[in-house]
């Protein structure tokens, strides 16, 4: 093509897919006369920690007039050229062998890219207009390859190979690229085509992905009074054996998945990996409005170079995961029950961790760079999710403006308001306006529900706030390693096996103590985290059968063990504690009173239970 017609124009050929290597060319008509900079992102929005895409990049190289022209490296992400006169062309490799929904990825089977992992930008003209044209592989084994993008199209045919359009560097990089021999699938939400994606070998059925995601967008799409302008909307997901993880773009998402999570035609029974990818779904559409376009200030427009500091994760990330599953049940796609054991599952992640005493929701928004994103075997000990208590706090909150308003306004108004003010209109939300605005709706001064619980530590008041539903929020001891509660006990009147305080691991010979938690018996004893345990009280012990181990004993006892700290034997003696009650379900009443059926009603948006 004619590259003189656009500013800055990237082609991109897969080199070697059996190297992992895409070669990407980056013509610059009009560069810099002082000589051209170039800078790769050091992060991926919606992914917070400094991942240095620029490592990635094996050669590069710099020409005009098919001369070379000296490029040097300024630091870690940043290259400058030399001046010249004419087209400035960089041709450079980079290595794609990450499979996450936040890298690159290329072998003989597909191809995968984010932007930010690919494309150089050109620093001063990160506002021009940029094609890229998508090189089609030779050879037979690719002759049958389509490509999957939300990036618009200029004179590449739909699902095709060819020339595409982005209007800035920052469009350019929201839309992920998937090449390959995948399935496809194609639903109308409220008129807008969706495609479902999927790449990898897996045994799913299409259609009832498409019929139980048509639902699920369009609560989004409803909830939100409209869906941002685009021409379609793409699930892109990559089939594994097991994996999960979803990453939001402006009209598409990026999602790994276990292919035991997809939906088969011979079982019509929803499972519960299922429900889980459905709402994973849910989680990354709902993003389209809340992060894609309603934003922290600071992000507008994002700095990809260094990190971008915010409070206010606990709001794109805590209140859409409170929205992902509830969208869900306000669509049908699950009952209340379902819902309840969900959300209590969440409860229990987030009361298991004693670290939400120690870090407040806000702060791990704040510290995501290097705390919540770089999580060690401390975690648990040290952190808070702004995911999980994040939820928590968006419930609360609901149900708090709900109860002082009589089930007049809710959280679903703040998300209103916050849409038409600040997403629809582009402008950034400022550090404390969220609050503000809940406050204002709620006819009342929020301060110390947000001091206590966002900018504090203390555990959310859902017993209380509950009961408005006609709903018992209660907590219970684990009945076993694997209890991931939701539900209401299942050890039929037995006393759950005594509290030994790690969470475990298989290992070789023994169980490895991944975490030991604070004012544990393990701690209190001296056990460390990455111990093997090989032995109680004599004998052997595995992960397979600690368990059942301590099970044998009583709350109170003192067992001896025996463990491995890198190659020396140590031996501990252990006083076992009662397991504590941070497992946490939901219980619906038979009987409501006509203010919670009222309550509840509003809260479901009228969807009969």
């Amino acid at each position: 093509m004619n590259t003189s017609a656009v500013a800055v124009h990237y082609v991109v050929t897969l080199k070697s897919p059996e190297q992992h290597l895409f070669h990407v060319q980056c013509h610059l008509t009009q560069p810099d006369d002082q000589g051209q900079k170039l800078f790769m992102p050091a992060w991926i929005p919606g992914s917070y920690l400094i991942r240095d895409f620029a490592r990635n990049i094996v050669s590069i190289e710099a020409s005009s007039n098919h001369q070379p022209i000296a490029i040097n490296k300024l630091d870690k992400d940043t290259w400058q050229c030399d001046p010249c006169d004419g087209v400035l062309v960089i041709d450079y490799e980079v290595y794609a062998w990450d499979l996450s929904v936040r890298g690159a990825h290329l072998d003989t089977t597909h191809g995968f890219y984010n932007g930010t992992c690919l494309f150089l930008a050109a620093l001063g003209k990160e506002q021009e207009t940029c094609t890229v044209e998508l090189v089609k592989p030779k050879g037979e084994n690719y002759k049958s390859w389509r490509v999957a993008t939300t990036l618009p199209r200029d004179k590449a045919k739909l699902y095709g190979f060819g020339i595409y359009k982005a209007s800035n560097y920052d469009e350019l990089v929201d839309h992920p690229v998937e090449m390959g021999n995948f399935s496809l699938a194609t639903f109308e939400a409220c008129g807008i085509p969706h495609d479902v994606v999927l790449t990898g070998r897996h045994q799913a059925d299409m259609e009832r992905l498409c019929r139980d995601l048509k639902p699920i967008c369009e609560q989004h799409i409803n909830f939100f009074g409209e869906l941002p302008v685009t021409e379609r909307y793409m699930f892109l997901a990559m089939v594994v054996g097991n994996g999960y993880g979803g990453l939001e773009h402006r009209s598409s998402t990026a999602l790994i998945c276990s292919r035991d999570s997809l939906p088969l035609k011979h079982k019509s029974k929803a499972s519960d990996d299922y429900l889980t990818f459905l709402g994973l779904c849910s989680h990354e559409y709902f993003h389209t409005w809340n992060i894609k376009r309603i934003k922290p200030a600071g992000f507008l427009p994002y700095d990809l170079s260094k990190e971008s500091y915010t409070r206010q994760l606990w709001a794109f990330e805590g209140i859409t995961s409170y929205y992902d599953d509830l969208g869900m049940l306000r669509c049908g796609a699950i009952d209340l029950k379902t819902y309840l054991k969900m959300f209590g599952e969440i409860c229990t992640r987030v009361f298991r961790n004693s670290g939400r005493r120690k870090q407040s929701v806000a702060d791990s928004s704040f510290d995501a760079w290097t705390k919540f994103y770089k999580q060690d075997e401390n975690a648990p000990n040290a952190i808070v999710s702004y995911y999980t208590k994040g939820s928590l706090i968006a419930c609360a909150l609901d149900l708090t403006i709900r109860r002082q308003t009589h089930a007049e306004k809710s959280l679903d108004d703040v998300m209103h308001h916050l849409w038409q003010e600040y997403g629809a209109k582009n402008i950034g939300v400022p550090e404390g306006a969220i609050e503000k605005i809940a406050s204002d709706i709620a006819g009342i001064n929020l301060n110390d529900f947000f001091n206590n619980y966002l900018y504090g530590t203390q555990d959310l008041p859902l017993a209380e706030l509950f009961t408005d539903l006609g709903i018992q929020f209660k907590q219970r001891a684990a009945d076993s390693s694997t209890d991931k509660g939701g539900t209401p006990p299942a050890n039929n009147g037995k006393t759950p096996a005594p509290w030994f305080g790690t969470n475990s691991a298989a290992a070789e010979g023994g169980v490895r103590f991944s975490n030991v938690l604070d004012h544990g018996p393990a701690q209190k004893a001296g056990v460390a985290a990455d111990d093997i345990g090989i032995a109680v009280n004599g004998l052997k012990i595995e992960k397979s059968s600690f368990e059942k181990v301590l099970g044998m004993y009583q709350a109170g006892d003192t067992i001896t063990l025996h463990a491995f700290r890198r190659d020396e034997l140590m031996e501990f003696r252990i006083t076992l504690a009662a397991p504590p009650e941070t497992t946490c379900y939901f219980v619906v009443a038979d009987q409501l009173t006509e203010e919670q059926l009222t309550n509840r009603n509003s809260w479901l948006g009228n969807f009969e239970t």
